[in-house]
């Protein structure tokens, strides 16, 4: 495994195909002076203060942290991990957080405008009581497995989940699900209606005025198998599509192959969209429960 200064990576101990790369102390210190030249208003209105920031952390490591990330995050037999300084300090609070995943995302490709927040990442609180229309806040509910981007007009290739904070939470762990890892996906990926046209729409509060239409399946350069999926959003017009995707959505909650893995404070996953799933296990109810994530999605640089 390549090894770089004041990086350390590891296999993730749920997953061969995950990676865990955690930055030492040397490098989180070296991160704080560039990162104090701006604040996030500058890094929401100014894109080209993200690729500043993007630029210092990958000086640190000579370019080598770039390489080493988009090498996992297009590998298809890898395609995800996790990363985030190996010791929380009072230095590493939510601005640093947000500065640190918009660096990770710029050395990955160009994030999408996220409609629901009205920038180029969100913020969302996962509380004791929720009222809103998705599943993305209901804590006691299991969020299915799903992949992002799915009602959208933009390309989503990758996505990153940073976890802020968390207080009171037990339970919550993150589900995910490699494509090549589910036991149903050559009988439901060989089944033409996954390949027909549906139609997805989405919530109010997703600040979404249109509606998309694409398959559930396709493939990629090499012949395989790719998705794009969730269960909350699709509007079948017909039958076959209605009992295929109630197919599709037993078949991904009922696989014995998800990696489910709690994730630290301060640590991002990023996955390809394509072939990982990802989900939410339910909360233990708690009044006092408290959990913020950031979300980046976006893609990829186009090769040289």
């Amino acid at each position: 495994m390549q090894k770089i200064p004041g990086i350390d990576i590891q296999k993730h101990d749920k997953s061969n195909r995950i990676l865990k790369i955690s930055l030492e102390n040397e490098i989180i210190e070296k991160l704080i002076f560039p990162f104090n030249k701006f604040d996030v208003t500058a890094l929401e209105l100014k894109p080209f203060t993200r690729f500043t920031l993007a630029k210092s952390l990958d000086d640190l490591t000579d370019n080598k942290l770039s390489e080493l990330m988009n090498s996992i995050i297009r590998d298809r037999s890898t395609g995800c991990f996790i990363i985030g300084p190996k010791d929380i300090s009072s230095k590493i609070n939510e601005t640093f957080l947000v500065k640190l995943s918009t660096a990770i995302a710029y050395l990955i490709g160009i994030p999408n405008h996220d409609a629901m927040a009205g920038k180029y990442y969100a913020r969302f609180h996962v509380k004791h009581e929720d009222s809103s229309d998705s599943y993305l806040r209901k804590a006691y509910r299991n969020m299915d497995l799903h992949t992002d981007g799915t009602y959208v007009k933009e390309v989503t290739d990758w996505l990153i989940m940073t976890k802020i904070d968390e207080q009171n939470a037990e339970g919550g762990e993150t589900a995910m699900l490699h494509l090549d890892d589910w036991e149903h996906c050559n009988d439901l990926y060989n089944d033409p209606v996954g390949k027909q046209n549906f139609v997805w729409g989405s919530p109010k509060s997703k600040n979404i005025d249109y509606k998309v239409e694409h398959p559930v399946f396709s493939s990629d350069e090499k012949g395989r198998p790719t998705i794009s999926y969730i269960d909350q959003f699709p509007e079948p017009q017909n039958m076959d599509q209605g009992n295929f995707l109630q197919r599709l959505s037993d078949g991904l909650e009922e696989s014995k192959n998800k990696v489910v893995t709690k994730l630290p404070v301060g640590y991002s996953v990023i996955a390809n969209n394509y072939f990982w799933l990802h989900g939410r296990k339910p909360f233990k109810k708690d009044k006092d429960l408290s959990r913020e994530l950031l979300r980046i999605r976006g893609k990829f640089f186009s090769k040289n």
